[in-house]
């Protein structure tokens, strides 16, 4: 885990945290973007847990390097709140979720672990306020397609669903089969269409008018 905030009593309080957890290590810190990007090709960490808003290079660029850079290394980012338009930026940059600053520390934990198994850690609700977000982002005039066409009849099923907001447990019920058929499904999906994160999936679900 590499901890990345402008405020020392912030990552120490992270730590703290954190290192009770006998999953998990802290195996470094960063005070700004330019220095999380050091330590990340330096220690190459399983997780990021960033923060957006720092000085010399912010959260975003520093999770865009990252993500390009070190393509297995998922990105949790921090921000102060949920409507944040950076919190956008940062998942359309490649980060795998975010996070309020004021979370519950077992919901912390929590969403590390999710992150870290290669799940993402947006709500239905949050999503659903994101893509309120996207929406005037969103190229006009006909969607690239590229890739659609390659998805089989049953992961275009989980992309639908995936783009409505569900969970792989929420989707596995509705079509009933195991999760761990969904988490297969739903990655082939990514690869397919070249997306990498939840977050995006959902947005181009969108841009391609299979939800709305």
């Amino acid at each position: 885990m590499l901890l990345v905030d402008d405020q020392e009593l912030v990552r120490y309080g992270f730590r703290l945290v954190l290192e009770a957890q006998d999953d998990m290590a802290v195996v470094g810190e960063a005070a700004d973007g330019e220095e999380a990007i050091r330590a990340a090709v330096r220690l190459k960490p399983e997780v990021v847990l960033m923060d957006v808003r720092m000085p010399a290079k912010d959260g975003i660029a520093a999770t865009r390097e990252i993500v390009r850079r070190l393509p297995d290394t998922r990105v949790l980012v921090l921000t102060t709140y949920d409507l944040d338009e950076s919190a956008f930026g940062a998942l359309q940059a490649g980060a795998a979720g975010f996070l309020l600053k004021n979370t519950r520390p077992e919901e912390m934990v929590s969403a590390i672990r999710t992150v870290a198994t290669g799940d993402a850690v947006v709500s239905p609700r949050i999503t659903s306020r994101l893509i309120e977000m996207a929406v005037p982002h969103l190229v006009e005039g006909k969607p690239d397609q590229a890739g659609l066409a390659e998805l089989s009849a049953r992961e275009r099923e989980v992309f639908v669903l995936v783009g409505r907001g569900l969970t792989n447990t929420e989707i596995a019920d509705t079509m009933y089969l195991s999760e761990s058929t969904v988490k297969a499904h739903f990655g082939r999906i990514m690869t397919k269409l070249g997306l990498p994160n939840r977050v995006q999936v959902v947005i181009k679900a969108y841009e391609l008018g299979l939800v709305g």
